[in-house]
């Protein structure tokens, strides 16, 4: 198992559990190193102080905040660790809330919440509480020296914490919002059909990185020494001035598309299920 990000107690109301925390995803792709043209070495950072003009290593370097144009306060280690709030080791619940209450524009990152041995069994009544009154809990924890409030779901008979963004870090944009435009009924069937035509089942599994493939492609191919094809850029759509023509034409395109998608996947089961004589 991968290690823990977090451990420690949640708390609800006087039942304690003890819980532990892992990444729930994360980003991954194509990372590329920096080299030096003319020889392929690999170029290394180094930090350097103007005053001593030299190159100085990571043991002399402290944390300082600048409080004042060039003047700073420098920060230790153990001094942040006096500081730390008591959610830094135990997550209290706040309150309960219903999830559709909460605009997913807070969320920042998940974690996956697992009970440890002594707390499997509040562990598991918290769950099925929540599971039923479809609410779910918000609470506070200390992590990577800062205090989040954080959402908590259950999820496949377990529970998901996701941290989340404080309301003064939600960005407003002037402007954002229901445009001023008068809407005809008819384009409003129309949009709701062409929703229709692509409407489907939630299945993650079906979304791909096309851009990271291209990159493989584009490793593999120089590494063989082939040629680099250049992938097709999509054509400049033009304004929309019929917007109830433009509705239609599109409506037209997408029906019976899905259907292919599912077909070549129902084949491709019946396939496999062929080959294992079934």
């Amino acid at each position: 198992m991968a290690a823990s990000v977090w451990s420690g107690y949640l708390t609800f109301g006087l039942i304690s559990m003890p819980v532990r925390l892992f990444s729930g995803a994360r980003s991954s792709g194509i990372s590329f190193n920096m080299l030096h043209r003319d020889d392929l070495q690999r170029v290394k950072q180094q930090y350097y102080c103007p005053a001593d003009n030299r190159v100085v290593s990571r043991d002399e370097i402290v944390k300082g905040y600048e409080y004042r144009k060039d003047e700073y306060v420098v920060i230790e280690p153990d001094e942040i660790k006096k500081i730390e709030p008591k959610t830094a080791k135990t997550m209290e619940i706040l309150e309960f809330v219903k999830s559709s209450d909460v605009d997913p524009v807070y969320f920042e990152s998940s974690y996956y919440m697992l009970p440890e041995e002594a707390g499997r069994r509040p562990y598991a009544l918290l769950t099925k509480a929540l599971e039923e009154s479809e609410y779910v809990a918000i609470a506070k924890l200390t992590m990577h020296n800062r205090e989040y409030t954080v959402f908590l779901r259950p999820h496949e008979g377990g529970m998901m914490l996701h941290t989340m963004y404080y309301a003064e870090e939600v960005r407003k944009v002037e402007g954002f919002g229901a445009p001023d435009v008068e809407l005809k009924d008819a384009e409003v069937k129309v949009a709701h059909q062409l929703i229709e035509a692509l409407a489907a089942d939630w299945d993650p599994e079906k979304y791909q990185d096309s851009f990271q493939d291209n990159l493989k492609d584009l490793i593999q191919t120089k590494l063989e020494g082939g040629k680099i094809a250049e992938v097709e850029k999509p054509k400049k759509l033009a304004p929309v001035v019929d917007l109830m023509a433009a509705l239609k034409q599109s409506l037209a395109e997408m029906e019976g598309k899905k259907k292919p998608v599912a077909t070549t996947r129902e084949a491709a089961a019946s396939g496999k299920r062929s080959r294992g004589g079934t």
